[in-house]
């Protein structure tokens, strides 16, 4: 295969495994997740644009911010199986049990939500709605780029869970699959191209575009230090730690755009 089906086949994969939306077969092989995980972005770009779509609209035919936040953040629950905040209440649960990391491993594994869990997802999605409401009052246009950002910044959070040196939990699982699968090299590029992107998309709003990357930079670095902490606890990242930085890595975005442009 040359580097242009890899590419395509990696690009396949990052939808299929990050979206619902149908790509046919996906290859689950560490050269395949190496380039879906690089371009994890990818996809967060469509979702956010998605979400986006749904918020501006939701506002230019009238509905008060709140409706069209309920609307564009539950459009992104369903748009990702609700895949991401099923991981991020299953670390919650699994760290707030305080269990060695077989135990908590253990709690992760469970098909329920525990009450750490749904404490998180209420406090995560609550300050989601929250801040794209308030975002809304600096303009439709500003509001529908800070959740695209979000996104980015979501993923571009999974794109760092997956570098050299971060171990896996177990020895199976997604997590074993994309564990220090990409080199720091990489994850640099997709940092500039995202950074890069949030600034032009920014330009809608005030500093000249630089409220958006200092969102996103802000929300990945958030979203390293839960990694870090899981990594600690748990002894490598699973599947439901990547769910877990994504959600966080978004929030955090959402947040700090929210406070920038108060």
């Amino acid at each position: 295969m040359n580097t242009l089906e890899s590419l395509g086949q990696g690009l396949r994969t990052a939808v299929g495994t990050l979206t619902v939306f149908p790509v046919g077969a996906a290859r689950w092989d560490r050269a395949t997740m190496r380039w879906a995980m690089a371009l994890a972005p990818v996809p967060g770009l469509v979702l956010g644009v998605a979400g986006a779509v749904l918020l501006w609209g939701g506002l230019a035919v009238g509905a008060s911010p709140a409706v069209a936040a309920l609307l564009s953040v539950g459009a992104l629950a369903l748009l990702t199986r609700g895949l991401h905040l099923d991981g991020l209440a299953d670390l919650a649960d699994g760290l707030g049990s305080a269990r060695p990391a077989s135990g908590a491993l253990e709690v992760m594994r469970r098909s329920d939500i525990g009450p750490f869990g749904v404490i998180t997802l209420i406090v995560v999605l609550g300050l989601q709605v929250a801040c794209l409401i308030q975002l809304a009052d600096s303009g439709h246009a500003t509001a529908a780029v800070g959740l695209v950002v979000a996104v980015l910044a979501g993923r571009l959070a999974i794109t760092w869970a997956c570098r050299t040196g971060v171990p896996s939990a177990r020895p199976e699982g997604l997590g074993a699959m994309v564990s220090s699968v990409l080199p720091w090299t990489t994850v640099a590029l997709s940092s500039t191209v995202v950074v890069l992107a949030s600034w032009s998309l920014g330009l809608v709003g005030p500093w000249n575009g630089l409220w958006a990357p200092l969102s996103v930079v802000a929300g990945v670095a958030a979203a390293e230090g839960l990694r870090w902490h899981a990594v600690r606890r748990l002894g490598g990242i699973t599947g439901d730690v990547l769910g877990a930085v994504a959600e966080t890595g978004a929030t955090v975005t959402l947040v700090v755009a929210a406070l920038l442009l108060a």
